[in-house]
């Protein structure tokens, strides 16, 4: 975990005489001197091809049927995940604009300087990991619906429900302005998996009323934004980074719900390629949680205000010895699994797969990531959903 050693403060400390548009240009430009992922991973393909040979790159494709068309099971498994990734990138990309690196990979926005700058309060490379997060998330969508297609299957489609306002400060996309899919200005973030991670005694497929403390309490009851809405909220250094800390537990806690989903919806799929997919980006998923999980420890104990709402948000120090708690312990403690006669086990948690798709919608509702979204948003999530769940492994005979 990155912390905020004597020389970095005292760095930070001389760097406050210098404009912070200055210091954001310099770490932008440091980070756009390396080779992004995609590019650094086309040039290793293609020094690479000519060792492959073409039966190896297409064998994969004929061992499971070549276009064969899915079990409409293994189809809505997959068309679930593709409307929740979609989810996930328009909100990521909202973060990107304001907080990470808008470039040809990951385009649109232009960065807001003093938001940025808290976020960094967090870790100094919290830009690039969020434009890599945004780049994973829509790579996952665009791929999961292009697979959906090529087996004669339907797609996830949520355009016709990007209607919401989202941030009009300085930074956002002004092209994309009323046409989010997502809300970041009223979230209420259940903390309570920094806790269910660090718990040797209950999980939640075993223990399913057992209530987890939560690790930032405040942030769990109310609506609190995490990201400026209006330019007016980057006026105030103490509130400012009282988003950017919300931001910063916002984001482990969706990825640690992608982290069950996968496990979740792959024990129903009867496909193998099918399966394939699903144990090959819920992993990506756990990546994510993980990271996030260390930068989130980093958050400045603080309370503020919001001055729009009146509601107020209190950040602890996560910096002590209670085990519940600590903010360094960010591999999952083993815990029950499966039986209590079984020795405990490092795992994901939850992963039951009854109920698992409406599960993750009622999650993220109860988030208050979907606030403004019409019936007709609710009532196609709730299909896909349903379709989910009421997915059946077949078994050949």
């Amino acid at each position: 975990m990155k912390t905020i050693n004597e020389t970095t403060a005292n760095d930070s400390n001389n760097s406050e005489n210098r404009p912070l548009e200055d210091s954001l240009a310099k770490r932008i430009k440091r980070r756009r001197n390396y080779l992004s992922r995609r590019s650094f991973l086309r040039k290793s393909l293609v020094a690479g091809a000519g060792t492959l040979g073409v039966g190896l790159l297409g064998r994969s494709a004929l061992a499971q049927g070549g276009r064969a068309r899915l079990l409409p099971g293994d189809a809505a498994l997959l068309r679930f995940p593709a409307a929740l990734e979609t989810l996930e990138a328009d909100f990521w990309i909202q973060y990107n604009e304001l907080g990470g690196i808008p470039d040809p990979e990951v385009p649109g926005g232009t960065g807001n300087p003093d938001y940025t700058e808290a976020l960094a309060q967090l870790d100094e490379d919290m830009d690039q990991y969020i434009h890599d997060n945004t780049d994973d998330e829509i790579t996952h969508y665009q791929f999961l619906n292009a697979y959906l297609v090529s087996k004669g299957a339907a797609p996830a489609n949520l355009d016709p429900f990007r209607t919401l306002m989202g941030s009009t400060a300085t930074g956002v996309n002004p092209a994309l302005i009323g046409h989010r899919l997502t809300n970041l200005t009223q979230l209420t973030v259940d903390t309570s998996w920094w806790t269910r991670y660090r718990d040797d005694s209950h999980n939640p497929d075993l223990d399913p009323t057992h209530v987890f403390p939560q690790a930032v309490p405040t942030l769990a009851v109310n609506q609190h934004t995490a990201i400026p809405r209006t330019d007016a909220d980057t006026s105030d250094p103490n509130f400012l980074q009282a988003i950017a800390n919300t931001a910063g537990f916002h984001m482990p806690t969706i990825e640690q719900g992608g982290n069950s989903l996968y496990p979740s919806l792959a024990q129903r799929a009867t496909n193998a390629e099918v399966l394939r997919i699903l144990l090959s980006i819920g992993p990506t998923e756990t990546m994510h949680f993980q990271t996030w999980s260390d930068k989130a420890g980093n958050a400045p104990p603080l309370t503020a205000v919001d001055p729009v709402t009146g509601v107020s948000v209190t950040f602890p120090d996560l910096d002590v010895d209670d085990e519940l708690l600590k903010k360094n312990l960010i591999m999952p403690e083993p815990c029950p699994f499966l039986d209590r006669s079984l020795p405990i086990v490092s795992i994901i948690r939850p992963t039951q797969t009854q109920g698992a798709a409406m599960g993750a919608l009622t999650f993220l509702t109860n988030m208050g990531l979907f606030i403004g979204q019409s019936s007709a948003f609710f009532a196609y999530m709730t299909q896909l959903a349903q379709a989910a769940d009421n997915a059946r492994r077949r078994v050949a005979d």
